[in-house]
């Protein structure tokens, strides 16, 4: 059987996966299903404002070397940035050399410790599986993403790998941070691929 996040597993009319929202996973017990509850947290929009825009201006700059304009930054515990990227795949030609993942190496390399507890992952876009689960391994607090990837996101659309417990950390999460922005800036890039501008 396949199973799909949609509208009919949430709680709550008007629900729409790109809206500010603080998501959370449960497991059904005997069937392994998975219901959401969705409360608005827009304080925490607001508190993350700042990084996204830092995340926004990374993103800018990717397709200068030919890569979708994805940025993301890492946030430690006092609300400072401490690591900024941007996509890097066509550049350095490796599949992984997604921003978050080089935020998240980074500032690893530079603290010795693969252990990023304390720390928010900040990305315009939502994280493929790869980075989500990176992100788990990592043992971050928190994820916020810019805009929904209905193809590929993996922290609600296709998967909500950040909040499954059966996984032995479980990640908060806030979406909907500059949204639109984060939205037009991959929406622009693929129009003027299309139109070969």
């Amino acid at each position: 059987m396949i199973l799909r996040w949609g509208p009919a597993l949430a709680e709550g009319e008007g629900f729409e996966p790109s809206m500010r929202f603080r998501i959370h996973a449960f497991q059904a017990c005997d069937s392994r299903l998975y219901a959401l509850r969705w409360e608005k947290v827009e304080d925490q929009v607001a508190a993350y404002d700042e990084a996204m825009r830092v995340a926004l201006g990374e993103a800018r700059r990717a397709p200068e070397h030919g890569d979708i304009p994805i940025g993301a930054v890492l946030v430690d515990g006092a609300g400072g940035i401490v690591a900024a990227d941007r996509n890097r795949r066509e550049q350095l030609g490796d599949a992984t050399a997604h921003a978050e993942m080089l935020v998240l190496s980074a500032r690893s390399r530079e603290l010795g410790d693969w252990r990023l507890i304390n720390h928010t992952l900040v990305v315009t876009v939502e994280p493929c599986a790869m980075c989500a689960m990176a992100a788990v391994w990592a043992r971050v607090d928190r994820i916020v993403y810019g805009a929904a990837d209905l193809k590929a996101g993996a922290v609600w659309s296709l998967y909500n790998i950040p909040q499954d417990e059966r996984l032995n950390h479980q990640i908060e999460v806030t979406a909907g941070v500059r949204e639109a922005e984060c939205r037009a800036l991959i929406a622009d890039f693929f129009e003027a691929k299309r139109s070969g501008r």
